[in-house]
């Protein structure tokens, strides 16, 4: 790695290369739309997240969402000042809102006690009046149907935010501090300062709502960005069920041997049922094309995993100071050292976009540089390629990057 940065010996960053934020939500305090256009930060991937955002995402789209007349100004690294700021729009519904959804693919349509006693862990059997603080549960046939729209109206969306999540307790009805007044710019939906209570969402039912998200991207053929908490193994064996059938086949040593003497024609004629689906990347299938692990907290070993020249998905992970470095490091670190130099992202996870979101997105940045032994133009260069690569699912030409 490289030495420490103090305020005296710290270059000035290369924003005019294009720097990108792999995810975050703005749409959390829509008044901060206002300053997408004066930001740093070229453009920003907009996630999603439950009922009351996916509207808001898409006007956000509507207003500054990525069109082919921008992707010029995308790729530039002239230096030349950018119109306005971009978005890439994320339509998905978040695993901490899971348990809002129900799954009516047999035509059943549940009470919503039913429901919430099936959805939630531990079942609220004898608790009807948290109960009676939930939403009316959505069809899961109804948000396939939105996602699915969106994506349509929207050549460049992926989908997000989804995942797993262990950890995280479904908030009640009572505020955590008597004092606490509600922000107005907030959108609603999200905790607001309520106490959490002692339930979670059930992970079988986690896992349903996420594997439908994933094979509409599949078939859509859209990148994902994937949430992950005190699940990571779970989140791949999920990823895994969707990509079974699909895998890529390693070949022995003497299999590669034996093609690298066959002429173009007799290659083709070798190629097995399961290399013609591996290589077939254009045609709807059950699992995402790309996925983003976002702000990636597992072990090495789960990432390795990830990386098996079998897996027939191209995954990226990315990183945050929110997430990553709040608290003990030494994770994240071995993490984005382990990362192939190709498939490492930066990000806010920030709910606001402005100048605090840039500043995130600096400092993530010039972390990930020093981790990699990088210089900050090598360094920027490689993260604008990579996130250039995970929206829009082919690779910049040759940048001189850390690669």
């Amino acid at each position: 790695m490289g030495r420490q940065e103090t305020s005296e010996t710290k270059p000035p960053f290369p924003w005019h290369l294009g720097v990108f934020d792999a995810h975050c939500h703005p749409t959390d305090t829509v008044p901060s739309l206002d300053n997408v256009a004066g930001m740093k930060t070229r453009a920003l991937t907009v996630m999603a997240t439950r009922e009351q955002d996916q509207s808001l995402v898409a006007d956000f789209a509507d207003k500054l969402g990525i069109t082919d007349d921008a992707i010029p100004a995308l790729e530039s690294t002239s230096g030349n000042k950018k119109s306005r700021g971009y978005i890439v729009p994320a339509f998905g519904w978040h695993p901490w809102f899971s348990h809002q959804i129900f799954v009516d693919g047999k035509g059943v349509i549940p009470s919503k006690l039913n429901h919430y006693r099936m959805a939630i862990s531990p079942s609220p059997e004898n608790d009807d009046d948290f109960i009676a603080t939930l939403p009316d549960p959505r069809p899961l046939s109804h948000l396939l149907d939105q996602t699915r729209s969106y994506l349509q109206r929207y050549p460049y969306a992926i989908v997000g935010e989804l995942g797993l999540d262990r950890a995280f307790r479904i908030p009640g009805n009572e505020l955590a501090d008597n004092r606490y007044e509600r922000d107005p710019a907030l959108t609603p939906g999200g905790r607001e300062g309520r106490r959490l209570s002692p339930y979670r969402v059930d992970m079988h039912h986690q896992r349903k709502i996420l594997k439908a998200q994933l094979n509409i991207a599949g078939e859509l053929q859209r990148a994902v960005s994937v949430h992950g908490v005190a699940a990571h193994g779970v989140v791949f064996e999920t990823l895994k069920e969707t990509w079974r059938g699909h895998e890529r086949r390693s070949l022995s040593k003497r299999e590669r041997k034996r093609r690298a003497t066959l002429d173009a024609a007799h290659q083709e004629e070798e190629f097995s049922e399961a290399d013609e689906q591996s290589s077939n990347l254009g045609g709807p299938k059950p699992f995402p094309p790309r996925i983003c692990l976002h702000s990636y907290s597992g072990p090495v070993d789960t990432l390795r995993q990830y990386l098996h020249p079998s897996v027939p998905a191209i995954i990226f992970f990315s990183f945050s100071l929110l997430v990553n470095f709040s608290s003990t490091s030494s994770k994240a670190v071995a993490a984005i050292q382990a990362v192939p130099d190709d498939k490492i992202l930066a990000e806010s996870d920030l709910h606001a976009a402005g100048e605090k979101m840039d500043g995130l997105i600096e400092d993530i940045v010039r972390k990930i540089c020093q981790i990699k032994g990088w210089t900050l133009e090598e360094g920027v260069k490689q993260l604008r390629s990579n996130w250039w690569h995970y929206i829009f699912g082919k690779k910049l030409g040759n940048e001189n990057g850390a690669g």
